[in-house]
């Protein structure tokens, strides 16, 4: 988990390094806290808020996760205007080098803890597991093109072009392309209430 890869459009990793360390101590977190709740080494924390590491996006979904937020609040500014039009150069995107790409298409909006993805998987990769998000969490996804095999709590559910679901996003979740075309997916996210992480239990390659 501690290999090198994500990519964010516009963002450099000192910027988003900053923006983790801010969204910690707003909580009054430590890093050692931070750390406990996220399930990785307090060094790569360490490491990721200096801006020295680039994190998976696995690792940034746990960090998003136990500060009670999403991946999208890390790489962009609240916006304050009733509208916004977000140009799809502006948008932030994500690279992680097993071959997965996730887009965010949804503005960061004051406190409302919302995200809209795109996400781009290719043939026989396997995007990995995340883990629970927020009680109250709450994901709807549409796979748009290929196939995807979507695995919530150990259990998986096969969806081909143009089938939909919906999950809590209070459970364990894993995303995977076993075809030999790609797979494109939309998920919307909303994110419960905040501050009730129980602590991760620690991957020995975190």
């Amino acid at each position: 988990m501690t290999g090198e890869g994500i990519l964010s459009s516009g963002l450099s990793m000192s910027e988003l390094g900053r923006r983790i360390r801010g969204e910690r101590r707003a909580r009054g977190l430590s890093i050692e806290r931070l750390a406990e709740l996220s399930g990785i080494s307090k060094s790569m924390v360490s490491e990721v808020e200096r801006g020295t590491k680039t994190p998976t996006v696995l690792v940034l979904d746990r960090l998003s996760t136990a500060l009670g937020t999403s991946i999208g609040r890390l790489l962009d500014e609240p916006g304050h205007s009733a509208m916004r039009v977000l140009r799809h150069a502006e948008q932030r995107v994500l690279r992680d080098p097993s071959g997965w790409e996730r887009r965010v298409l949804s503005p960061v909006l004051g406190d409302i803890e919302f995200e809209f993805m795109r996400t781009t998987i290719g043939p026989g990769v396997d995007a990995g597991e995340f883990v629970p998000h927020a009680p109250g969490s709450r994901e709807y996804l549409a796979v748009e093109h290929g196939d995807l095999r979507l695995t919530i709590d150990g259990r998986p559910y096969e969806l081909s072009a143009g089938d939909s679901a919906y999950y809590p996003g209070d459970c364990r979740h894993a995303f995977a392309n076993d075809g030999d075309t790609g797979c494109v997916f939309y998920l919307a996210m909303e994110v419960g209430a905040a501050g009730h992480h129980e602590p991760l239990r620690e991957s020995p390659d975190a």
